[in-house]
C-alpha cells in the first residue's frame, strides 16, 4: 500500500491486487477484541461498578455493530477501489481513514490477545491455527503506518518494514 496523492477532500492509495485481498481479509476479522477486555477501572473500587461496566460493554457493542456495518459497506463498495493496470486505487476521506485506523487497531490488538500478548520483537510460538492472526497483526501495522502517512502523521513503512 502506498499513498499516491491528496485530492480535494480525500487521500488516494495504491494497492497491489494481493494487498487489496489482504486488506479485505484482515477487515473481515473485525471485531476481535472482546467487550469484556475493556474495563471501566482497574483495581479501583467504583460505586455501581457492575452496572457501569455493563453500560460500557453495551456502548462498545453498539459502536462495534456500527463499525461492522461500515466495514461491510467498504468491502461491498466497488467504487471504493478503482482498478488500474498495476492494482487498485483506494480513495478515502480523512474521517474514513481515522475510522479505518480504529478498526485495524481492534483487529491488531485482538490478534495480539489471541497470540498470548507476545512481547514486541519476541519470537512468536505460532501454531497453524494461529498463523493467520500473526499475519493479520503485521498487516494491520503496515496498513496503519501507510494510512497515517496519508494524513501526514508519519513516514510509511516499505515492504521490508524499514
Amino acid at each position: 500500500m502506498k499513498h499516491l496523492r491528496t485530492d480535494k477532500d480525500s487521500q488516494v492509495f495504491h494497492l497491489l491486487k494481493r494487498e487489496k485481498q489482504a486488506l479485505l481479509r484482515t477487515l473481515n476479522l473485525y471485531p476481535l477484541v472482546p467487550e469484556t477486555h475493556h474495563r471501566l477501572s482497574k483495581g479501583i473500587d467504583v460505586p455501581e461498578a457492575d452496572e457501569n461496566q455493563r453500560l460500557l460493554e453495551e456502548a462498545l457493542a453498539e459502536q462495534r455493530q456500527e463499525n461492522r456495518r461500515q466495514v461491510l459497506a467498504l468491502l461491498e463498495s466497488p467504487e471504493r477501489f478503482r482498478e488500474t493496470k498495476t492494482g487498485y486505487e483506494l480513495t478515502l476521506t480523512s474521517g474514513e481513514i481515522e475510522w479505518l485506523l480504529q478498526v485495524l487497531n481492534d483487529v491488531r490488538v485482538g490478534c495480539w490477545l489471541i497470540l498470548g500478548q507476545p512481547e514486541e520483537g519476541g519470537a512468536l510460538q505460532v501454531t497453524d491455527p494461529k498463523a493467520k492472526f500473526e499475519f493479520a497483526l503485521e498487516l494491520c501495522g503496515l496498513f496503519q503506518s501507510n494510512l497515517l502517512a496519508g494524513l501526514g502523521v508519519d513516514e510509511p513503512l516499505d515492504d521490508s518494514g524499514e
